[in-house]
């Protein structure tokens, strides 16, 4: 249903904001199973993680993974992290685009000096908190979330230090609003984003669709040839790949070659018509059944 990103500084509260969030939509009465997804739930250490940038961008991978399986039209996925890199909001925003679902930033607005304190706080008392080094590295790095981005809005803004972080807090109030409002054709206030081609998963791409067009092919190409090993380079007529399937008609001999090439354009052919038409066949023998009438005509023609 929707994807909301928790963006700030280091030690700004976030981890609260995003535990508040999710409070106050169970009490809410919303019937969507919530989730919140951070570093913590998948036991990784704030310092080894932004330690270095290819940690950091495994981290971030590993947060967009989880993201991308997770969100559906059922559920409210809230990610708990930096999400400080304007790019990789991008990036969840477009998962949240494919999924067909409401997508919202909650920005914690907190000035450094208090996010310096509060680190140091949580230092003292032995709870996680970051070095020095990579405290003022994140915070050199943070790139303020901007509402007249797509991918940071709507925007709702927390100020921790001057308000504290309650499930009444304003901005919580307003999100929870936005996300559990009804949407219909008067609400214009409420975006439920649309998936397109460039961020739609391709029904081509499904693990069995693929599986199967790949395997049936490759399985019509060995009848060919051996068929056409058989037949000694004459002619063959009625090569069957199946009981109820067409028969393979070729007036000249086919080498492998082009037999390879022919495969992999019906196949790029079925990938691009899958994106605007119909799916591709999930079953062996639908696929044998296209790719048989696809060989006879190019054959014919050739």
């Amino acid at each position: 249903m929707a994807l909301v990103v928790i963006c700030g500084q280091p030690c700004s509260g976030k981890s609260m904001a995003a535990f508040c969030l999710a409070e106050a939509l169970k009490e809410s009465g919303c019937n969507q199973t919530v989730r919140v997804i951070d570093e913590t739930s998948f036991h990784l250490d704030r310092n080894e993680s932004y330690a270095n940038m290819p940690a950091e961008k495994n981290l971030r991978g590993v947060l967009r993974s989880e993201v991308d399986r997770s969100v559906s039209k059922d559920s409210i996925i809230i990610v708990d992290s930096l999400n400080s890199i304007k790019g990789y909001r991008y990036e969840l925003w477009c998962l949240a685009r494919a999924a067909g679902i409401r997508y919202c930033v909650l920005y914690c607005d907190a000035d450094e000096t208090h996010c310096r304190k509060w680190n140091e706080e949580r230092r003292e008392k032995g709870e996680g908190a970051y070095s020095d080094k990579i405290f003022e590295d994140l915070i050199r790095r943070f790139e303020t979330p901007d509402r007249r981005n797509r991918w940071d809005s709507p925007l709702f803004e927390l100020w921790p230090h001057k308000e504290g972080i309650e499930n009444t807090s304003a901005a919580i109030v307003d999100a929870i609003s936005y996300l559990t409002k009804k949407a219909d054709s008067k609400s214009r206030d409420v975006k439920t984003l649309q998936p397109t081609i460039a961020t739609q998963n391709t029904r081509f791409s499904e693990a069995n669709s693929l599986y199967e067009l790949d395997r049936a092919t490759q399985e019509v190409i060995n009848a060919i040839v051996e068929a056409q090993s058989q037949a000694l380079g004459g002619p063959l007529n009625g090569v069957s790949v199946g009981q109820g399937l067409p028969p393979i008609n070729i007036s000249r001999a086919v080498g492998l070659p082009e037999l390879r090439r022919l495969r992999r354009t019906f196949i790029k052919l079925t990938g691009q018509t899958s994106l605007s038409g119909p799916p591709p066949p999930s079953d062996a023998d639908n696929a044998k059944r296209m790719f048989v009438d696809y060989l006879n005509r190019e054959l014919e023609t050739a």
